[in-house]
């Protein structure tokens, strides 16, 4: 656990220096009742803080030195903001309506800003409350709000946020108090709307605004004063009464906005702009800051074309689906089995080697730089590091294909879970108007990993064999986040707009097709599917087991790859080891084959078409492929008769035999090359050819030609006019041209990049708990007054080390060994911290002292050197 120094004390943003009076904070310490967030803290217990903190992970970094500075980093601008986020709607609304409610505000002033006057219609308001013991809670669990039921007090940095005001209407829609809006306005306007309402005149303008407040807040003479209004200008109350509360005025106004401008149902907020006062719009909304309050989350509803769908078949659906992610991965890698392409200067993959891959795997340019970054995710490709990067697969690739199919498809789709880099972002453009590139930097989006988690989970709460609309699952995450602005970007960073702006409207429509959030929401549930994980569009029982709702399902990481695995395999089809052979020089394998079989077939012959089964073709360019490898004709022979359900067709056999007889009949080797062949006839009719004339060939002997080409264009050349030369060594042997395997040095896959931190484990908890509690012990114990330098005693500051002399330390260190007491210290660590602990001294010798520590809960030595002072702890 780390430390840091001191935070400022005694000027907590909620402490008695705020809203409160003075009186009102003595009559608080009276009843026992907390003035400020780190009092509630410390009258909580473990269990509470304990909770914030697992609710709050960013306040334990580093761990807090006592409950003070932990609440003064609760209230923090970017820690509340990060807490914002993550509330659910009907939270977030019951944290805005504290907003505009007085500070501090009774539950039921808060039930009733929700539910109306009247309390709402009795399905509606009996909804809301139900609901609101639930959000308070989780904003008390979040130390967003504080105080019993009948002192809600908002942080203020969360009422800064959230609270309407000149400059920034409220996500309610209300706009500033009459106080607010009228404080530069000039004394004698004001009692003019005084006289204008019916009301008596004031001898000062803070009177005139609390007598004006005081008509806006009471129903019924507020009631009385709008029946006098004329129609047109209840028309422009309708217009602003659920926000923005703002509107554009002329100099010379209409009468309707003339009337309510007089009255102060519009104040002015610039020369040209007026505002609807809160008040006044919380009367004409009855009661209520939102016009629609969504205490619980949206349905999921069932897509209607998977209605009747049977859990076998989503099942089926979803093993074929991960049976071909497992190939199509191994056709990608096995495309860059020698090398792949070039690496950008600025990193990532060019576009024309994306759309390359993309017409090797038959596929388009997005579905392909998905299978790159999940094989670069899965840590099976990466950059080789060399002078001329390029791109190949690595070590750990071989080791992945020693897997079963089950255990392969388990590795693949934890990377995917757990990978931040983002598919979907390729080709779009970065804050600098820069394209994103595959496998390049820019594509981590710290929220991919939860969002894609939280999607297979709301369809994991469906029945089996059913998937949810994509527009119902887009709402209830927006929903449950709906703070998340577009692209990502907070709120906080820019509070007159971004998210809070949609949530002004009381709608989530405007940015479910926008928001970052959805994209990787709609990106999930296609990757889903191309990976295996659900099948037509319901999640499968494999992928339940790999997600863990499964509660037969192992808890930890391994355990649940290794039982999605499990459940998994049964369904996989078993590797083939035969062919069958056809007459028109093809092949079908009607399945999976094993790994030998599979490679070899990929020498001597071409794939045609992929599907349920898959066609090889044999070419005299395929078999002389499988010639140059190394094999005889003998042993491709015998390959094909032990491998085909189907008698070897006579074509095939002819056509190896026909390519084995003219293979390596030409020889060419290195002079800049040489051909030579025993045949003269041969070498006439190739040096006689026009189409050898860019070879640059001469005839040096009867059974020897020259080229100026080097031999592997010479060979290019000879084989691009039908023949079938072989190349040969200087020592006159035939060069075996067998396929060049290039790994990447052992890689690391990239690391996932987090939100936030991580959320800590119970051991971290209980020592960060120990660690505030033995903190605050420390920092508010009561001492007697520590001797100043002129002798008189003076109490030490609040939060202040202790300050005496080396004697005076050690003579009071040894009198507190002699009488068993405790005393209060100031410590310095070897880093520099300094900390303030309570010590019972045992002993003292040699430099050092020998306590129990009642912060630490554990006996400890100390240096006396590093003792700053001691204090002897006051008789109470």
């Amino acid at each position: 656990m780390g430390t840091k120094p001191e935070e400022p004390r005694g000027a907590h943003q909620d402490g008695p220096s705020g809203t409160e009076p003075q009186g009102a904070g003595r009559e608080e310490r009276a009843r026992g009742v907390p003035r400020t967030l780190a009092e509630a803290l410390r009258a909580g217990g473990d269990e509470e803080l304990a909770a914030l903190l697992r609710a709050r992970p960013d306040l334990l970094n580093p761990v807090p030195g006592d409950l003070t500075q932990l609440a003064t980093r609760a209230g923090t601008r970017a820690s509340v903001v990060r807490a914002l986020e993550r509330l659910d709607r009907f939270a977030l609304q019951t944290a805005e309506a504290l907003a505009v409610a007085p500070d501090p505000a009774p539950y039921d002033t808060l039930l009733t800003l929700l539910t109306g006057d009247n309390g709402g219609d009795d399905s509606g308001g009996n909804v809301v409350a139900a609901a609101l013991p639930g959000a308070v809670a989780a904003l008390r669990t979040r130390a967003l709000v504080w105080g019993g039921d009948d002192r809600l007090r908002l942080v203020r940095t969360a009422r800064e946020l959230l609270a309407p005001s000149p400059a920034r209407p409220s996500p309610t829609g209300l706009g500033p108090t009459v106080a607010e809006a009228t404080a530069g306005m000039s004394p004698g306007r004001i009692q003019e709307i005084v006289a204008a309402v019916g009301l008596p005149s004031t001898h000062d303008p803070v009177s005139a605004v609390a007598s004006l407040t005081a008509l806006f807040t009471d129903r019924d003479r507020m009631a009385a004063l709008l029946d006098t209004a004329p129609p047109e200008a209840s028309a422009v109350l309708d217009r602003l009464v659920w926000g923005p509360p703002y509107g554009e005025v002329t100099a010379d106004p209409a009468p309707p906005v003339r009337w309510l401008r007089d009255r102060g149902l519009l104040l002015p907020a610039s020369p040209r702009t007026v505002v609807l006062p809160r008040e006044a719009a919380l009367h004409l909304r009855a009661g209520r800051t939102h016009r629609v309050p969504e205490p619980q989350p949206p349905r999921l509803e069932a897509a209607a074309s998977v209605l009747a769908a049977r859990p076998q078949v989503v099942d089926g659906a979803a093993a074929a689906q991960a049976l071909t992610a497992l190939s199509t991965v191994e056709d990608l890698l096995l495309d860059w089995h020698e090398g792949g392409p070039p690496v950008l200067r600025a990193g990532g993959l060019a576009v024309r080697d994306l759309k390359r891959a993309a017409v090797a795997l038959d596929t388009d340019e997005p579905t392909a730089a998905f299978w790159l970054e999940l094989a670069y995710a899965a840590g099976l490709l990466a950059a080789d590091g060399e002078a001329d990067e390029a791109y190949a697969p690595t070590p750990a690739y071989d080791s992945w294909l020693e897997l079963p199919a089950a255990e392969r498809w388990a590795r693949l789709a934890d990377a995917w879970l757990t990978a931040t880099r983002t598919a979907g972002l390729v080709g779009s453009l970065d804050a600098k108007g820069r394209a994103l590139s595959a496998l390049g930097p820019g594509l981590d989006r710290s929220a991919a990993p939860e969002v894609r988690r939280r999607v297979l989970a709301l369809m994991g709460e469906l029945p089996p064999a059913t998937a949810p609309t994509p527009e119902s699952l887009l709402a209830r995450l927006h929903w449950e986040r709906p703070l998340r602005g577009p692209d990502g970007a907070s709120y906080g960073a820019t509070p007159a707009t971004g998210s809070y702006g949609a949530a002004a409207a009381g709608g989530t429509s405007g940015t479910l097709a926008t928001d970052l959030r959805s994209r990787l929401a709609v990106w999930a549930l296609t990757e889903a599917e191309s990976l295996g994980i659900t099948g037509r569009g319901a999640l499968s029982a494999h992928g339940r087991v790999l997600l863990g709702t499964d509660t037969a399902a192992a808890t930890d990481r391994t355990g649940r790859l290794r039982a999605a695995a499990d459940a998994l395999a049964p369904m996989l089809p078993v590797p083939l080891d035969h062919v069958l052979l056809q007459a028109d020089l093809t092949a079908v394998a009607p399945g999976p084959l094993q790994r030998e079989l599979a490679e070899t077939l990929a020498v001597l012959a071409d794939v045609e078409s992929k599907g349920g089964a898959t066609v090889y073709r044999f070419t005299p360019g395929s078999v002389r492929r499988a010639l140059d490898a190394g094999r005889t004709a003998a042993e491709l022979h015998s390959f094909l008769a032990l491998h085909s359900r189907t008698p070897v067709p006579q074509p095939l056999s002819y056509l190896v035999d026909d390519v084995a007889r003219r293979h390596g009949h030409l020889r060419v080797g290195g002079a800049s090359s040489y051909l030579r062949c025993d045949d003269e006839a041969l070498l006439d009719e190739i040096t006689a050819d026009r189409r050898s004339e860019g070879l640059r060939l001469r005839r040096i002997a009867p059974t020897v030609v020259s080229s100026l080409a080097d031999p592997s264009t010479l060979l290019a050349g000879l084989r691009s006019m039908g023949y079938a030369p072989a190349a040969e060594s200087a020592e006159g042997d035939v060069l075996i041209a067998r396929a060049h395997a290039r790994r990447t040095p052992p890689r690391t896959p990239p690391a996932p990049q987090p939100e936030g931190p991580p959320s800590p484990d119970a051991t971290l908890l209980g020592a960060a708990v120990r660690a505030i509690r033995a903190g605050d012990l420390a920092a508010t114990v009561a001492t007697k007054p520590v001797p100043a330098a002129e002798g008189t005693r003076t109490p030490a500051a609040p939060g202040a080390l202790p300050r005496t002399t080396a004697a005076e330390t050690l003579a009071t260190v040894q009198a507190a060994v002699m009488t068993g007491s405790a005393v209060w210290i100031g410590y310095v660590n070897a880093e520099g911290t300094a900390s303030q602990r309570v010590i019972a001294p045992v002993r003292v010798e040699g430099g050092f002292v020998t306590a129990y520590d009642h912060t630490a809960d554990e006996v400890r030595t100390y240096p006396l050197h590093r003792i700053t002072g001691v204090a002897e702890l006051a008789d109470d």
